[in-house]
């Protein structure tokens, strides 16, 4: 099938969502204005951050969880085009473009959280690579270039440009193993972040082995949030992912749980922080929700069969699996970060109109990519192979 036809199959599925898209236009609208406000007037005009915070909801929200929430890109380019599972192919260009806008809303957040947006540029010329920061904005950087590169070819393909379609695909292998890399450096590299701060972040969460333990979390939530993607694109726009392809993400995800559960328990363990589980307070119940909510009941449902076989059991599975790691890294960055003596913080509406936008910002762009590109397939396009 012609990339034409393709595109044009995507099109006629479903109506264009008309008053959905009136709405989200509504909500980036009013971020864009609260942005202004906030450029002019600076950070204090829209949020409740003072020095006693070192960063609010942007950074928790927008930055640690959508990286996260961002990382079925890298997941699913591994599992196809280096451990070469085929049956994946159908949904691996959704689950790029997914890591690709999720970045960029990453980006869209740092713009309006940095004090001097403008100066972002500068980390590629004053260099400091003993900071946990410097390896992040590089990655994130360098990640999104890649992400770029790995959607061109539904750009090429839908207008045919054959010559930088060819090239794209001579270097896939190589874009797919950088992603791996960057990926990987990045998801940790946001847990190194917080070992600045042992002082301040509850024993429940701080640990010397963060980075490991937001790098397995990340995998496996980047295979639930394609779960919940590809079911929720299925009732959106009519795009229907074979049940056996939800099926095998599902199959693999107690193992990956079950790994970050054993490390996780494990550590505070050897820490001799168990107790701590049932006596602090608030801290515990928090504790409780994500460990109990978000691993230990999806492990369970993920590990069963009849599970496995109802699209509607998987999705509510996977959204637990999204949930725990939200409430995770709103935990480690937020909840469990102790302020200023004297200080407290609570976001400003403002804040939450600006993040609010933000993801309205990435979900019409998922609706118009998904419309007229040829991001929904069932196979490799000709000249293209999910094993070479």
């Amino acid at each position: 099938m012609s990339a034409e036809s393709r595109a044009e199959l995507v099109r006629g599925e479903r109506p264009f969502p008309v008053i959905s898209t009136a709405i989200l236009g509504v909500l980036m609208v009013i971020g864009v204005v609260v942005a202004i406000i906030r450029y002019i007037n600076g950070l204090g005009a829209v949020t409740n951050l003072s020095d006693g915070r070192a960063w609010g909801l942007w950074i928790s929200f927008d930055l640690y969880c959508g990286v996260a929430l961002a990382s079925g890109g890298f997941t699913l380019a591994a599992a196809v085009y280096i451990f070469r599972l085929r049956k994946y192919y159908p949904i691996v260009r959704s689950a790029i473009l997914t890591a690709f806008l999720g970045y960029l809303m990453v980006i869209a957040a740092l713009l309006v959280d940095l004090g001097l947006p403008w100066r972002i540029w500068y980390l590629t010329i004053y260099w400091n690579p003993h900071s946990p920061l410097f390896e992040v904005g590089w990655c994130v950087l360098l990640y999104t270039i890649v992400l770029a590169l790995e959607f061109s070819p539904n750009v090429f393909e839908r207008f045919n440009m054959q010559a930088p379609l060819r090239l794209i695909r001579s270097i896939q292998i190589p874009l797919v193993v950088a992603g791996i890399v960057l990926s990987t450096l990045h998801q940790s590299s946001l847990g190194s972040v917080l070992l600045l701060m042992p002082d301040k972040i509850h024993p429940l969460w701080f640990t010397p082995i963060l980075p490991i333990l937001f790098f397995l979390s990340a995998v496996a939530v980047g295979l639930a949030m394609v779960i919940v993607e590809a079911s929720l694109g299925s009732r959106a726009l009519g795009h229907q992912v074979d049940l056996d392809i939800l099926a095998g993400l599902g199959g693999a995800l107690p193992y990956i749980l079950g790994l970050y559960l054993v490390v996780k328990l494990g550590d505070l363990l050897l820490a001799g922080g168990l107790g701590l589980i049932f006596s602090s307070g608030i801290y515990s119940v928090l504790f409780l929700a994500e460990i109990i909510g978000g691993v230990i009941v999806p492990l369970i449902l993920f590990a069963l069969p009849a599970v496995r076989r109802s699209r509607r059991a998987l999705f509510w599975s996977a959204v637990l699996v999204v949930l725990g790691l939200v409430l995770n890294r709103l935990n480690a960055s937020w909840f469990a970060v102790a302020p200023r003596p004297g200080t407290n913080y609570v976001p400003h509406p403002m804040e939450f109109a600006i993040s609010i936008a933000i993801v309205s910002a990435g979900i019409l762009g998922y609706l118009l990519a998904t419309r007229y590109f040829p991001v929904v397939q069932h196979g490799p396009s000709v000249g293209e192979s999910a094993t070479t």
